[in-house]
């Protein structure tokens, strides 16, 4: 029997009392501060909606923060601020650090530790068990939500072993999270250093200008205003700025034109091995073209094809997005002016090495198979990541329902014990095959 069972047959083995917020504390404010009363330039940090949780980008004089701090409602050392609109629920306890907290838009629940933690509440703010208001344009938490929402409320000592076993669960989850991040970070490091060191050519390899071997264009202006109408369904897609990351498409958020005037937009039709180029906002951004009758250009979004069979697709996209197609190139036009966007003439004009086409194909296929164990990567390190949020949202929900105790509970003791195993093992293996 674990000691969270034990701990529940003794003081509570017939479940335990749920409570309003209201009952057990009080919702405070700070005092509002207008926007006149902030800078961006330094002091006191000052979190609103957006920043909470975050990085503030606002601050406030210390004069003021003073002033505020001893005349108005501020928070303890340890009690809970809570987003009541943005990211509701979002939460934060307070270290003490100076800094100031947007009235309407942060609250937190006031109350004495004798018989609720702050740290137990933390957990059971994560549950967001409050209804939400959406009379306004931005959905909110008001007060009299956090006060009707009801929490169970067990003796303090269950609490207490609650809260160890989820902070056991939330600092192994975060050293992971931190490893497979790192793993992650150092495999893409390592195939842009493979990649751009493959991508350098000697001076016996010709360098020719885009334009040359390239047709390089645009949707023009009039044809978006007259001829292309969005929508949300459909077959047919504009590819904006956004639908191209990473040198590949992506295709989490498109827009369709099957109902536009295709038969005036046959310039800025796309073709299997076009390669799309983004020259506003993100500029820079690569991928190629690989289904026929799918695609379309959207504003902001240029089109770079091949005229030449001694230039491969393929090989263009990988060299765009090499380090020195971006050092002398992109970035060195983007900081020789003030431009936002590189226009057609200033791409046109780009510069790239030219090998044989058989040394073409060869590197095509080594960083085809680079980017392949990458692209594992970078699907199965942020889905194990997941995976491990999920497996700690489930336990922290089956021990802060309490609707049922004894086996669960001790089902969720052994696995906090098993994953600390798993995690001793896998630094143990790594530390091995270090040495």
């Amino acid at each position: 029997m674990s000691k969270l069972e034990e701990l529940i047959a003794e003081l509570c083995p017939n479940g335990v009392e749920f409570r309003k917020l209201g009952d057990i504390g009080q919702v405070k404010m700070c005092k509002r501060i207008l926007k006149s009363q902030t800078n961006t330039i330094g002091g006191i940090p000052f979190y609103k909606i957006g920043t909470f949780g975050g990085e503030a980008n606002s601050f406030i004089s210390k004069g003021l923060y003073e002033e505020y701090k001893e005349k108005y409602s501020y928070p303890k050392i340890g009690e809970i601020l809570i987003s009541a609109a943005g990211t509701i629920g979002r939460t934060v306890v307070y270290d003490g650090e100076p800094a100031y907290y947007q009235d309407s838009n942060i609250v937190w629940l006031s109350h004495n530790e004798s018989d609720v933690l702050n740290t137990f509440l933390r957990y059971c703010y994560e549950l967001k068990p409050w209804s939400i208001s959406s009379g306004g344009t931005i959905p909110r938490l008001y007060n009299d939500n956090i006060l009707k929402a009801k929490i169970p409320v067990p003796p303090l000592e269950v609490q207490r072993e609650i809260v160890r076993i989820l902070d056991s669960f939330t600092l192994l989850t975060a050293e992971l999270t931190a490893e497979l991040t790192a793993e992650l970070t150092a495999r893409k490091k390592q195939y842009e250093y493979y990649r751009d060191d493959l991508l350098k050519f000697d001076h016996s390899i010709p360098m020719v200008t885009l334009g040359d071997v390239a047709t390089v264009t645009k949707l023009a202006g009039f044809e978006f205003t007259n001829y292309v109408n969005y929508s949300d369904e459909g077959q047919i897609i504009a590819l904006r700025g956004l639908n191209v990351k990473n040198g590949k498409l992506d295709l989490t958020d498109v827009k369709y034109i099957d109902n536009s005037d295709l038969s005036k937009l046959s310039r800025s039709k796309l073709h299997i091995g076009d390669m799309i180029f983004t020259y506003v906002g993100t500029i820079g951004q690569v991928a190629l073209i690989d289904k026929e009758d799918k695609y379309y250009l959207a504003p902001n979004v240029a089109l770079i094809r091949s005229t030449t069979d001694k230039l491969i697709p393929e090989y263009m996209r990988y060299y765009f997005q090499s380090g020195q197609f971006w050092h002398t190139q992109i970035n060195r036009l983007l900081q020789s002016s003030s431009m936002k966007n590189i226009p057609m003439e200033k791409i046109r004009k780009f510069k790239l090495p030219l090998p044989p086409i058989e040394t073409q194909k060869r590197l095509v296929k080594i960083l085809d198979n680079f980017d392949a164990i990458c692209s594992d990567l970078n699907i199965g390190l942020p889905a194990e990541i997941e995976a491990r949020q999920k497996q700690y949202e489930f336990y922290r929900d089956v021990l802060l329902t309490f609707a049922e105790t004894g086996n669960i509970i001790a089902q969720t003791d052994r696995q906090t014990d098993r994953q600390t195993d798993r995690q001793t093992d896998r630094q143990t293996d790594r530390q091995t095959e270090h040495n």
